[in-house]
């Protein structure tokens, strides 16, 4: 199969305040918004969408339209954890897990999103050699 975006819908009870979350903290901008369903999209990486629809909307398949959001970790790779960690913070964000260097080679922390999804934002930094060595890779 060949695509050209890839595309994550999610179920919110409040479209209007998803979106203001992904357009605050992350940089999306909306590209079509109605009360029930809003698409974002990222000037820097055209090719991630998220779309939020509102819970309950007949838009969706009856059998998935009251589901809860969960089980969900969209993660974000970015280039300095830390100062990243330190502006969510300024700005409210409900830190989930704080800041974390991972002996695989992460520095990472998490947030939670209105509807949700945890959101996973990471820095790949140098793996722990005496964890790696203990790995048998």
């Amino acid at each position: 199969m060949r695509f050209s975006t890839m595309g994550t819908a999610l179920l919110s009870d409040d479209v209007a305040a998803s979106s203001r979350f992904y357009v605050q903290h992350f940089g999306f901008k909306p590209v079509a918004e109605l009360d029930w369903y809003v698409s974002l999209h990222h000037d820097e990486h055209p090719h991630y969408v998220i779309d939020f629809v509102q819970r309950g909307h007949e838009a969706m398949p009856a059998g998935f339209r009251a589901q809860e959001t969960g089980g969900l970790c969209l993660a974000f790779l970015v280039e300095d954890a830390t100062a990243e960690e330190a502006r969510m913070r300024a700005e409210g964000v409900e830190i989930a897990e704080p800041l974390r260097d991972e002996p695989w080679g992460q520095r990472r922390f998490n947030v939670w999103s209105p509807e949700g999804v945890l959101i996973e934002i990471l820095q790949t930094i140098e793996p722990d050699p005496e964890w790696m060595a203990q790995q048998q890779l």
